[in-house]
Order: structure tokens, then sequence, then C-alpha cells
């Protein structure tokens, strides 16, 4: 089963193709907010350097945020095009369990925070368990400082994930944090390629017009809109 796997939802553009729950390779970019021309050529050049065509796949996974509403409609809208045009389903998975599932290894709660704007985080709480992570918690946006009376409430030694934490370090950081590091600062489309094999199996696919984004909050478009509107 050939999948290709795709995640916009940070600044970094995440591409991999996979079969049978293997990792076939992976390209990542990360120069700023042009997922609209970095995402199609990273495709492209992938599946030249593994000589895959598409049309031999499976279906698509993608990751559904909540991220950046620019990049994360890019990749959304990209994994639907793809999908109607070879007539294959689609696997959506939220971009913080993406960046959750690589650190599964741990014996601590995982707390994933992606950097949201607006002096705030996209957030949401695992636990590992075997074979994955489990969520322990919605998905939220809030501040750095919500997030860290979160973490104080619950009292349990933490490794915390994303690259909202290595920006907010600081206000976050107590004696039960540990952070992970800039390894795991984004949202991986190989950790994509082995959830969403296991959902193809168990066929938790959609149809492609049935995939959307998860947005947490609206975009800063609308509420300039909304302010200019009041004024």
């Amino acid at each position: 089963m050939l999948l290709l796997c795709l995640d916009t939802a940070t600044p970094r553009v995440s591409v991999a193709l996979g079969s049978n729950d293997r990792v076939l390779g992976e390209v990542q970019l990360a120069r700023g907010q042009r997922h609209a021309e970095q995402l199609a050529p990273a495709i492209r050049y992938l599946c030249d350097e593994l000589d895959v065509d598409l049309a031999h796949l499976a279906g698509v996974g993608v990751g559904l945020g909540p991220g950046l509403f620019t990049g994360l409609r890019v990749g959304v809208t990209t994994a639907r095009t793809l999908a109607q045009a070879l007539r294959v389903p689609v696997v959506g998975v939220p971009s913080l369990d993406l960046v959750a599932y690589p650190l599964r290894h741990t014996n601590r709660l995982v707390a994933v925070a992606l950097d949201a704007r607006r002096h705030e985080l996209f957030y949401a709480l695992y636990r590992p368990v075997p074979g994955g992570v489990q969520r322990v918690s919605d998905y939220e946006v809030g501040s750095p400082e919500d997030l860290a009376a979160e973490l104080a409430a619950r009292g349990e030694e933490t490794l915390l994930a994303g690259d909202g934490s290595l920006r907010y370090w600081e206000l976050l950081r107590d004696g039960r944090l540990e952070q992970a590091g800039p390894s795991f600062a984004s949202p991986s489309a190989a950790a994509l390629v082995h959830l969403a094999t296991a959902r193809f199996e168990r066929e938790e696919f959609s149809p492609p017009q049935e995939v959307r984004p998860l947005y947490l909050r609206r975009s800063d478009a609308e509420i300039e809109w909304d302010r200019r509107a009041a004024s």
C-alpha cells in the first residue's frame, strides 16, 4: 500500500512516501511561509528520487492542523486535489498528533505546543501507550501561561515538544518539564505514514471532499475585517 503523506501546518513543509508502514523517503523544507511554492516541487522531487508514479498511490495522508491558516489550506487543498484526481481516499490526522507520535517511547506525559502567533499556542497532552500515544486533553488554543498553569496543576514529569515550546520555553519551564528539542519541533510526515497506514488498514479514511482543516480560532484576516467593520 503506497501512501503520500504531507503536513504544512507550521512554517515547515514536510512530505513523505511510505509503503506498508515503511517510510521510503521524506523531504522537509523550512524557509519561510512559501508553502504554495514549495509543496508541489517537494512532492515531485521525492517521487522522482524514489522512482514512484503517483498513479500507483493507494491513498493520501494529510496533517489537519491546527496551524498557520495559509499553509494549512495549501496542504489540505493539495491532498484533496490529488486524491480526487487519482480517485483514492484521504486520511487526515491532527498535526499535534504528528509531533507527539515520535515521542511514544518516553515514560512521561507528553505536551505538544505549536506556535500559533499572537502570543498563543496550539497544544494538547498525550500519554504513551503500547504502539503509540493517546491524547488525554482536548486540542486547545491559549497563551503560554495557560499551558504552564495546566501542566503545573497536573504536577507530572512532562516532555515538552513543538516549536511553541521552544519559543516560549522561559515562560513554560519548571523542574518537572524537559524540552524535547529542535528535532521534535514540527509535525512529521514520516509519523503520518505510520498513523495513516494503520487507519487505512482499518478503513478509517474519508472521501476527499469531506476532509477539512482543524481550525481552533479565526484567521488574522477575519479578525482584521471585523475590526475595520467595527471602526
